[in-house]
């Protein structure tokens, strides 16, 4: 089901699969900001990435003794949410264990997405709450993707990253979905990332040290574009999808595996660990031009 928020600058419509943002409409230009989700590329608009980002080391993990298998950004994206209006332009999402979430993720918990519109600015925030009685282990992430070129103007080399307080960025390799130790430096001109296809050509960009919090895509041929604003989010990745024009911004509170990890979660590097009764928030923004 697509159910929408709007004000006098956006209208913003998602799905109650996975409670996936699908598009971000410009009132007055009609400027779609985000990818249109062309299966032929990546027939996605912005999952959540829970109960875990990236990949296990063969998809699976040992938890008190026990093995489990998740498959790669784990389930929530794929189930349906139950949702609540608020207001003409804030939605809330909610999804809580179940039966067959308890099969492979042993966890009692309930997940928020809290969606509000303010002036030309979408907010997104992750709530987490531990209603069990024990330690519940999690992460969490954003995927959201963004069209390049913008209203079919320009091609994707038109556009670009800028950083806000990076002039080089390292990131690590991905190999079959795991995280290497080996990693690349790129020097940036004016903290801008020149966006080109062969940039994702290996998989994301993984980064565990990004300085910067506010990220713009701009381009060479019209004003429109995007700041992304992203506060407590410990890993970041840029990605997509082989000659698809788009870019994703992926604020993580998480990480796939290393290639040598042990596969026990309580040693998963990123993970959160969320005391009974307790809860959890984290958000990121985009702020439309």
């Amino acid at each position: 089901m697509i159910v929408s928020i709007k004000n006098e600058h956006l209208v913003v419509d998602f799905s109650t699969k996975g409670a996936e943002l699908q598009s971000i409409m410009g009132t007055d230009s009609e400027v779609n900001y985000m990818w249109s989700g062309d299966a032929k590329f990546w027939g996605k608009f912005s999952p959540v990435l829970f109960p875990i980002v990236g990949a296990f080391k063969d998809n699976t993990y040992f938890y008190e003794g026990k093995s489990y298998h998740l498959s790669r950004h784990g389930f929530a994206r794929d189930l349906e949410f139950s949702y609540e209006k608020l207001n003409a332009n804030e939605i809330a999402f909610k999804l809580r264990h179940n039966e067959e979430t308890l099969k492979n993720y042993p966890f009692e918990f309930e997940l928020t997405l809290k969606y509000r519109l303010q002036g030309a600015s979408l907010q997104c925030a992750y709530q987490v709450s531990n209603p069990g009685n024990k330690l519940l282990l999690f992460s969490i992430g954003g995927h959201p993707a963004f069209a390049a070129p913008l209203h079919n103007e320009g091609v994707y080399t038109d556009y670009y990253l800028q950083f806000d307080n990076d002039d080089e960025l390292t990131f690590h390799h991905i190999v079959d979905n795991l995280v290497l130790d080996q990693t690349t430096t790129l020097q940036l001109d004016d903290k801008i990332l020149p966006l080109r296809h062969e940039l994702f050509y290996e998989d994301a960009l993984v980064f565990k040290s990004l300085k910067s919090k506010h990220i713009r895509l701009l381009n060479n041929k019209n004003y429109n574009g995007l700041n992304f604003h992203f506060e407590g989010f410990p890993y970041f990745g840029i990605w997509a999808a082989k000659d698809a024009d788009f870019v994703c911004l992926e604020p993580w509170c998480g990480i796939a595996d290393g290639v040598n990890h042990n596969q026990q979660l309580e040693d998963k590097e990123g993970m959160e660990k969320l005391e009974s009764g307790k809860s959890w928030e984290r958000s990121w923004e985009i702020c439309c031009f």
